[in-house]
């Protein structure tokens, strides 16, 4: 890293999908500091916030492939659905032996290894969708290509967007894509039943849906600035026999919230190994 805390890069970096995850990456590259010239996008069409970010720093944008050189790493963040067609095209880029850095869901090391090069060092990782604001974690997993000096510039990059976490083996995305990947769609439908609840204890909805946003945001950022436990943060707000205690003699019974989630993370670990296969 340079004194700044931008990424120390030799080559350029290819960053191939501008949208709204790849957008947060770029936009966070940028501002660490990294050299706009050693930059290049590969998106057709990428949302106006990043077409904007794109010609406001003169990065490059679209060049032929077959005219870069020096090429140290590639960032695969595109959609999955046409990883197939993308990769057909910047595979080419592997006889530069970049490492390939992917951020996109359900697509295993060995996808990136059959289109760069079976020696291709690869990471796969999924970030979370508050990586969009700087506050996401993700998680990497590396192949045994990858040079430590390769892992500490993919979290360097990674950290663009959030926290970084390591997994010795790839297989544990899966986890972590149900855990964290999946996750705040589970704390997005928390607020909603948190509100709908208010509503049939007799609130207006919107005052309901108002106290739920607030009270789940805030929850987090307690967690997020205090970094105590979320277990002791639990405690110190349930008094005993008060409403809290009572509330969460529901939540916490053995058919409660927490038999629920299990099951809920099972499913969608069970999911993301049948994508990913």
């Amino acid at each position: 890293m340079t004194a700044d805390g931008a990424a120390r890069l030799a080559g350029k970096l290819v960053l191939v999908g501008a949208g709204k995850m790849g957008g947060a990456m770029l936009e966070g590259w940028l501002g660490a500091g990294i050299d706009p010239a050693q930059v290049v996008v590969i998106d057709p069409a990428p949302p106006e916030t990043s077409a904007a970010l794109i010609a406001a720093h003169g990065v490059a944008h679209n060049p032929p492939l077959e005219r870069l050189s020096d090429v140290e790493v590639v960032v695969i963040a595109t959609k999955p659905q046409i990883m197939d067609e993308v990769l057909a095209e910047v595979g080419r880029l592997g006889a530069m032996h970049p490492l390939v850095l992917s951020i996109a869901a359900g697509k295993t090391i060995a996808t990136f290894e059959a289109a760069f090069g079976e020696a291709s060092a690869v990471i796969r990782s999924i970030p979370n969708t508050p990586a969009a604001i700087g506050r996401g974690i993700t998680a990497m997993a590396a192949n045994a290509h990858v040079t430590p000096a390769q892992a500490d510039l993919a979290r360097t990059l990674l950290e663009a967007i959030g926290e970084v976490v390591s997994v010795d083996e790839e297989g544990l995305i899966d986890a972590v894509t149900a855990v964290s990947g999946s996750g705040p769609a589970y704390v997005f439908y928390l607020t909603e039943c948190l509100a709908k609840a208010g509503a049939a204890a007799g609130l207006p909805h919107e005052l309901a849906m108002q106290l739920a946003r607030a009270t789940v945001s805030g929850a987090g950022e307690l967690m997020h600035l205090s970094g105590v436990p979320a277990g002791t943060l639990r405690e110190n707000v349930t008094s005993p026999k008060g409403t809290t205690w009572a509330a969460l003699q529901v939540l916490m019974a053995d058919d409660g919230l927490e038999a629920l989630m299990a099951r809920a993370v099972a499913a969608a670990t069970k999911r993301s190994r049948e994508l990913a296969g």
